[in-house]
């Protein structure tokens, strides 16, 4: 292919389907193969879904809606419409050598229009870009099939918890809990493609571990001054035993993916990651009354020196 690509591909219109699980079936090619509907210039692509009745994966018709607002298109960069190109813009045409595996590829620009509208009127998006496929027209959809799956691979921080007070806190008090979590980029390559994958937090579960849990909840909480600890929080939780308890935090993120610097996409549902266990030990507190102070008595319950309190 070379840099002006196929004349048979002018504008790839991309309508992603309901990916609603990637299984083992993609490892042992039990999906439909990838089909499409061509236009008098395009292509329209569609995806695969999960037939309710058999389990089984189906084709879903090109058309079928998906969570983004937008459908998008590529078209090859100077490209005017039917076999006319800007003659200027193929001075400064993007070159796209040596891709994966050593495969030219074609400079495309993308273009946006409102998803489910006919004949829409497109507007710029991004681009140039490079493109590197023998087969673009459903590259993307063969990408979105397996994006869920290698999302939840990626090494995704979980965040932190922390505990106020910590790590001692008290049995009976309010000990407010609060997650500190990050929006995480990542660039991967799927079928020799660059994919860039963005990660974002937007709910949480605490276990307490005391056989209780909060979440998820999009609250991550947050610190309290020290003067304010003991205050009931959104994401505080009272222990009613001493002891020591693992408390964990799940996080969970809602990503995009953009494939060869083309629009970023949504990827379904989310991906649920566990911090590491944090102790939280739980002491009980008393209340006792004196006749003296440390200076008359240094031995006396409490002070320096005399026999630790019991839990």
């Amino acid at each position: 292919m070379n840099a002006l690509g196929s004349t048979l591909i002018f504008a790839a219109v991309l309508t992603l389907g309901n990916f609603a699980g990637v299984n083992s079936a993609w490892a042992d090619n039990q999906m439909p193969p990838i089909t499409g509907d061509w236009g008098e210039d395009t292509v329209d692509v569609g995806g695969w879904s999960i037939d309710p009745s058999s389990g089984a994966f189906v084709w879903a018709v090109p058309g079928a809606l998906s969570d983004d607002p937008n459908q998008y298109k590529y078209e090859l960069q100077c490209h005017l419409g039917g076999g006319d190109f800007d003659a200027e813009c193929l001075a400064t045409v993007m070159e796209c050598k040596n891709g994966p595996g050593g495969k030219d590829g074609i400079p495309v620009t993308w273009f946006k229009a409102p998803a489910g509208v006919p004949n829409p009127v497109w507007s710029y998006h991004s681009g140039p870009t490079c493109l590197f496929d023998a087969r673009p027209e459903d590259l993307l959809p063969r990408i979105a099939a397996m994006i869920q799956a290698e999302f939840r691979k990626l090494p995704i921080a979980a965040g932190r918890v922390t505990a106020q007070p910590s790590p001692h806190t008290l049995r009976g008090a309010e000990t407010n809990f609060f997650a500190e979590a990050a929006e995480q980029q990542f660039d991967i390559k799927i079928l020799a493609q660059a994919v860039h994958v963005d990660a974002k937090p937007v709910q949480y579960t605490w276990n307490y571990g005391d056989g209780t849990s909060l979440g998820p909840q999009s609250s991550a909480g947050g610190p309290l001054p020290q003067d304010r600890w003991g205050e009931k929080t959104t994401t505080s939780h009272i222990y009613t035993q001493t002891g020591d308890f693992s408390v964990t935090l799940t996080t969970y993120f809602q990503g995009t993916y953009s494939v060869n610097g083309g629009p970023p996409l949504p990827i379904p549902g989310e991906g649920q990651f566990s911090s590491p266990p944090q102790t939280v030990s739980v002491w009980r507190s008393i209340t006792r009354n004196y006749a003296d102070d440390c200076l008359q008595n240094p031995e006396g319950q409490g002070c320096p020196g005399s026999p630790p309190a019991s839990r």
